[in-house]
């Protein structure tokens, strides 16, 4: 009782702001809230995220300085560790540095590196839109198809109730009775089959979400019939520009790049600086001064080490970046093609299959009635009717994911694309 007064006196205080648990757990969901659900919660997503976050900090690691030593060197010692005995002593510090411009592109090359592990985040938000678009969709279709499923139902119904009057009236068989029974209890388990396939949608949509498989689900939305005005072309040069992994390319090209010139830069030699206090038995105390230089007397190393293996990769990545622009621009053009191709096809059931197929339902139905033709030719204008109905959903599914595949194509909204 105290839990439940508790929980009541919660879901009061909070209903001007924040909804009870109860009642989030009902939240009707729109496509745009699943998209922003899913970006903030997926966990392979999140990893991603902090990969990238792993690589910004080893931009600081790779420009950073390399810490001081401190150098102690006792010598003439009467005895072991007698330091107070010691004839003469070092204390000094001393400083490893790089030739100037090797820390710098080293920077660089972790910040390149850095921006490959953002480009392969930018991709997988890229293919989790689409894929929660995907099940969006799926499931408005799976609802659809539940709803023709009980129209059919409904009409099957009809049909039996009709049959037998006729059949008690003595104007048909009893096999036109027992064969309205068999459609009626077909379209029953179709129906069944909707409900599942509309129960498996919300658990791939709840998947995409980070929810549980079957937490309750409600989605509000519809199919769009027509989009925003389109130009392959344009669309061509917009997925050139934004695509996650032309950038990438361009990321690793650049990383590339530096590697080669820091390879060039190993020919000059990095150097230490030390400066230690000397102490000398019966000798007044002194300073000392050093600089040490790396030699680079095997020059070959780097021309066959890091400049061929910089070189090679540049190459390999231009190739790579030819074959991913025809891919991409193959890619928006077949996306393009479905799109106009699902549009054309709503247009078509909209303006003629569907009218002509309420039409002849309408037309067979009264046949029927007036016993001019029987069950069987009544069931197939019924099928036809509930299956161009079906057919009409797909469509508009079709035309929908075509969209979708199109934004995926180019890496962003149509929308956006058509406003810049």
């Amino acid at each position: 009782m105290r839990r439940s007064l508790s929980l009541i006196l919660f879901c009061s205080v909070m209903s001007a702001g924040l909804p009870c648990p109860a009642q989030a757990s009902r939240e009707t969901l729109t496509l745009d809230r699943c998209i922003a659900v899913a970006l903030g919660r997926n966990p392979l997503l999140q990893s991603s995220e902090q990969a990238y976050r792993a690589s910004l900090a080893r931009v600081h690691q790779a420009r950073a300085i390399q810490q001081p030593t401190l150098d102690f060197d006792s010598d003439l010692q009467p005895g072991p560790l007698d330091f107070r005995g010691s004839g003469e002593s070092y204390l000094g510090l001393s400083q490893e540095l790089d030739f100037p411009g090797k820390r710098s592109l080293r920077g660089k090359i972790a910040a390149r590196e850095s921006g490959e592990y953002l480009m392969d985040t930018e991709l997988l938000k890229i293919d989790l839109v689409y894929q929660v678009k995907q099940a969006f969709f799926g499931l408005l279709l799976a609802q659809e198809i539940v709803k023709y499923a009980g129209q059919d139902l409904e009409l099957a119904k009809d049909f039996l109730q009709k049959a037998e009057i006729k059949y008690a009236a003595g104007d048909v068989a009893r096999v036109e009775v027992l064969r309205a029974r068999v459609e009626a209890a077909k379209t029953d388990n179709s129906v069944k089959a909707a409900a599942n396939g509309v129960r498996l949608a919300k658990a791939r949509l709840n998947f995409l979400l980070a929810r549980k498989k079957y937490e309750p689900l409600e989605i509000s939305g519809e199919f769009k019939r027509q989009g925003p005005a389109l130009d392959l072309e344009e669309l061509q040069k917009k997925a050139l520009a934004a695509r996650p992994e032309i950038k990438r390319i361009g990321y690793s090209m650049d990383k590339e790049s530096y590697r080669k010139t820091l390879g060039h830069l190993s020919y000059l030699p990095d150097f230490s600086l030390g400066l230690s206090r000397h102490r000398l038995a019966g000798e007044p105390r002194t300073w000392d001064f050093t600089l040490s230089l790396r030699v680079p007397l095997y020059f070959w190393q780097p021309l066959k080490g890091e400049i061929a293996e910089a070189e090679a990769s540049l190459k390999g990545l231009t190739k790579e970046r030819e074959h991913i622009m025809n891919a991409i621009a193959l890619e928006v053009e077949e996306s393009f093609a479905l799109a106009q191709t699902a549009g054309r096809q709503i247009d078509l059931f909209e303006k003629e299959i569907l009218a002509q197929a309420e039409e002849a339902y309408s037309m067979f139905l009264f046949s029927f009635q007036e016993g001019e033709i029987g069950g069987i030719e009544l069931i197939e204008a019924r099928r036809t009717l509930i299956e161009a109905r079906k057919s009409h959903a797909e469509a508009l599914n079709n035309f929908n994911m075509a969209l979708a595949t199109l934004e995926k194509s180019i890496g962003q909204d149509l929308e956006e694309s058509t406003h810049d």
